[in-house]
């Protein structure tokens, strides 16, 4: 099994210059806050660093965050004398993009590997599960998805639906179920079949319920209990339009469950992309994937000077 995404940087750029154009939203809205901050022959001054931090702000990064960004860009100003504020705001790219430097490779070598995939209701985890499943399958990889969202059985058909659309094969139990049972089963599926990885499609939960945030915990234990390295990727999806609330829902899940990546939704339909930086600013948690768009292919690993470049893009 290969250890590093096989996908080739090229294709994974090429993907982010095809879907750019979709973070118009974004960019349109972060650069009508720069476009004064900016504008010809202005010099850099407190008022700029001022304006700069409320442009932040509104992209909603969060007042601490923004705030950080700013003294340490006042940094790297005054160390390459710069009086230009075109020039300082390309510097701030490139503190951004120093913030933004982390792994974000899927970790799932082992066979099988266990990717748990929670969030709250809504926020697309069974269609990033089968967007997920696809993309693993476009790898080589061979793929099982576990129906743990057991409480309604339109789930259990949604799921199917966008499991079968990305080639994989799904474990489910009758809706009601415990989904620790549905867990257990489906890994010792993969075992015997030896598949590649598991995907575990959870039920959406208020990060404020203890006992569903509990259950949560429970399946980790299910895995950890069968493969001792399990779960490899606990995967929180949020939607960018939730704005900072998402940072709100990434600090609880984290203290439940550890989490070693996030997959960004619906990227495209917000103004409000300063959110990515902020929970990876707090929280240390990477970015793995984004989606920007609806179709089964619409889900790539997240790449930072990408990002940048489309959010910077006048």
């Amino acid at each position: 099994m290969p250890e590093e995404e096989v996908v080739p940087a090229a294709h994974r750029s090429a993907w982010w210059r095809r879907m750019s154009p979709r973070m118009r939203r974004a960019s349109d809205s972060f650069n009508e806050h720069l476009r004064d901050t900016v504008r010809t022959g202005r010099r850099v001054d407190e008022s700029f660093y001022d304006e700069l931090t409320e442009a932040l702000i509104a992209a909603d990064t969060g007042v601490g965050v923004a705030e950080r960004v700013v003294v340490t860009l006042r940094d790297v100003v005054r160390n390459e004398a710069i009086h230009d504020t075109g020039e300082a705001v390309a510097a701030l790219k490139r503190v951004l993009a120093q913030i933004m430097a982390k792994d974000r490779e899927l970790h799932i070598s082992d066979r099988p590997s266990v990717v748990l995939l929670v969030g709250v209701n809504g926020s697309g985890k069974t269609t990033t599960t089968g967007k997920l499943a696809h993309r693993l399958r476009a790898e080589g990889r061979t793929v099982l998805v576990a129906a743990a969202d057991t409480y309604r059985a339109a789930a259990i058909d949604q799921l199917r639906v966008w499991a079968d659309r990305g080639g994989a094969e799904v474990v489910a139990h009758q809706p009601g179920g415990d989904p620790g049972a549905v867990v257990f089963d489906a890994i010792q599926a993969a075992q015997a079949r030896r598949t590649d990885t598991v995907l575990v499609d959870t039920a959406g939960r208020l990060q404020t319920k203890a006992n569903l945030m509990a259950e949560l915990a429970k399946m980790r234990r299910v895995a950890e209990r069968l493969i001792p390295e399990a779960p490899q990727e606990t995967l929180l999806v949020i939607e960018a339009a939730t704005g900072l609330n998402a940072l709100q829902q990434a600090r609880a899940f984290h203290e439940a469950m550890q989490l070693t990546g996030l997959v960004v939704t619906k990227l495209d339909g917000t103004g409000r992309a300063g959110t990515v930086l902020a929970i990876e600013e707090e929280l240390g948690v990477p970015v793995k994937l984004v989606g920007l768009g609806e179709g089964i292919d619409d889900l790539n690993v997240f790449d930072p000077p990408a990002y940048l470049d489309a959010l910077f893009n006048p």
